[in-house]
């Protein structure tokens, strides 16, 4: 036997071995918390965002460096006073079951998820559009939404009023098509694997709770041809140090996080793989306002904001970038000047003096102190942050903590019902680079109103600027509105967010970007 036809059969062996394996480009990326739903109308959370942005596609979507870019719609005219905008889908977007992608699955797609049936807690995200609002509070019917198909491949979208953030919010799962046919004969169940058809750059294939959801790529997707990784998989891990121990052990390619007490053995061995960048994004405290010991009782909640040393808090518990925040909008926004607490300034021994005043005015002592409940999801930093600020509470005013841990959905489920929470952790990462997307999940009406806060001199403010066409003027209003919570104190903004991951160095294609957006397909995995 010559030696070529030794080498072409070697190699038939190798290529035959390869495709039996199911070799290809595979990613494996840390994830934090379970995933609750794959219904990217339901879907709430980091975790599942990252997994619905590899799974759809909007009419608009993102570079890797956060820039807006055609998505399903490969080009769109908008009107001349800022309310009409005419989107053209693109002639080869497809379903991952081949079907075509047209004006219509986005007018269904929408309506769903305004409608009060669906129950999304992210319907408010839409409000810019006509009738949406009246939509959402079930005073008109999902027809009447601002939405029609011109034909199969053009869509019209109507405003309320300009709303110069509108492109940005198509990339928000809220905005997603689904594939009604689908959704009709599954119900609630469509999002399963098996059932789920969707038109972003991969398919769902597996979801096993709590081990992984395995993802493969769409073959019929517009832009196959340019996508190079062919599997990703995504690990729920809440807990930091786990995800560390795997990432270093090669199980993982990229981190969702890492730990806070390691950040700085990750520096000094890892450097050239740790990724900290600007990150639009507010980690704060929230208190149940529907609930004793915290409704009408805004100098009690102000007390406990004023005895906690944020400088201390970000220089040497979390301890990688973050910074202090005594605004709601954190910094980063283009044009807008955040508003800050009026005790921003102060030295932390006059915060005290002045917490300490109010807690006594509020009836509490170290005699008789207050017992508080403060809840946050399963997580190493969530709890060593906890752990600090219940010490700082017990030193500065006599304040009995007991923590609570609690599993994602179980956490996020009692937020919602109001009935046993007292102080909880968030944290809430803006949508799109506006300070809207901050300030309205404060709105009586918004459905991620965990706290319950309602101030109608604060809606109101929100409505008008909503609806206002002058930008100085809308950012004004929006100041304003922020002034209001502020001195309100429904929430207790700690600190300014940094994305922090590691990334393997065969991994190609990541970019940092404020809203720490990074889609599978833009990837490659390097040879290694």
């Amino acid at each position: 036997m010559s030696r070529l036809l030794t080498f072409l059969l070697l190699l038939t062996v190798l290529v035959n071995s390869a495709s039996a394996s199911g070799a290809g480009q595979v990613l494996h990326r840390g994830n934090g918390a379970e995933v609750q739903t794959l219904d990217p109308h339901k879907a709430e959370g980091v975790p599942a965002a990252n997994v619905l942005r590899d799974l759809y596609e909007g009419l608009v979507s993102e570079a890797p460096d956060g820039r807006l870019v055609p998505g399903t719609a490969d080009h769109w005219e908008i009107s001349e006073d800022g309310r009409s905008y005419r989107f053209h889908i693109r002639e080869g977007a497809r379903w991952s079951n081949g079907e075509p992608v047209t004006a219509q699955d986005f007018v269904y797609g929408l309506r769903r998820s305004v409608d009060p049936a669906t129950g999304s807690k992210y319907a408010q995200v839409l409000a810019p559009i006509l009738n949406a609002e009246a939509v959402i509070a079930g005073r008109k019917p999902v027809e009447a939404l601002g939405v029609r198909a011109l034909g199969e491949r053009e869509l019209e979208i109507t405003l309320k009023a300009p709303t110069p953030y509108f492109l940005g919010l198509l990339t928000h799962s809220s905005t997603y098509p689904v594939h009604r046919a689908s959704v009709e004969k599954h119900g609630e169940r469509f999002s399963r694997p098996g059932r789920l058809v969707s038109n972003g750059a991969y398919r769902l294939v597996e979801w096993v709770v709590q081990s992984h959801i395995k993802l493969e790529r769409n073959p019929y997707y517009w832009k196959d041809a340019a996508t190079h990784i062919d599997t990703v998989y995504y690990h729920p891990i809440e807990n930091a140090s786990n995800e560390l121990k795997r990432y270093r052990a090669g199980e993982l390619d990229l981190t969702e996080g890492i730990p806070l007490q390691q950040f700085r053995w990750i520096r000094q061995h890892l450097g050239e793989e740790l990724r900290v960048a600007p990150y639009l994004g507010t980690y704060y405290y929230g208190f149940n306002l529907t609930q004793p010991p915290f409704r009408d009782k805004p100098g009690l909640r102000r007390a406990l904001s004023l005895a906690i040393d944020r400088e201390l808090l970000t220089a040497k518990i979390t301890a990688m970038g973050e910074k202090p925040l005594y605004s709601w909008v954190p910094e980063g926004i283009p044009g807008y000047r955040p508003v800050e607490l009026d005790y921003a300034h102060w030295p932390q021994s006059r915060r005290n003096a002045e917490a300490r005043r109010l807690y006594a005015e509020a009836g509490y002592s170290r005699d008789e102190p207050l017992t508080v409940e403060l809840r946050y999801n399963t997580s190493e930093n969530h709890r060593k942050v906890a752990i600090v600020i219940a010490a700082m509470w017990k030193q500065v005013l006599g304040v009995r903590v007991r923590l609570i841990n609690e599993e994602w959905k179980v956490f996020l489920q009692n937020r919602k019902q109001k009935r046993i929470t007292q102080v909880f952790r968030a944290g809430w990462i803006g949508d799109y680079n506006d300070p809207y997307t901050f300030l309205e999940i404060l709105h009586s009406r918004n459905g991620l109103n965990d706290s319950g806060y309602v101030n109608p001199d604060y809606d109101t403010l929100l409505d008008r600027a909503s609806v206002e066409q002058d930008p100085e003027k809308r950012f004004e209003l929006l100041r304003q509105a922020e002034a209001i919570a502020l001195a309100d104190h429904p929430v207790i903004p700690l600190f300014g967010y940094v994305s922090k991951h590691l990334v393997k160095p065969w991994v190609e294609g990541w970019q940092d970007n404020v809203l720490d957006h990074h889609y599978t397909k833009d990837l490659r995995i390097l040879p290694h």
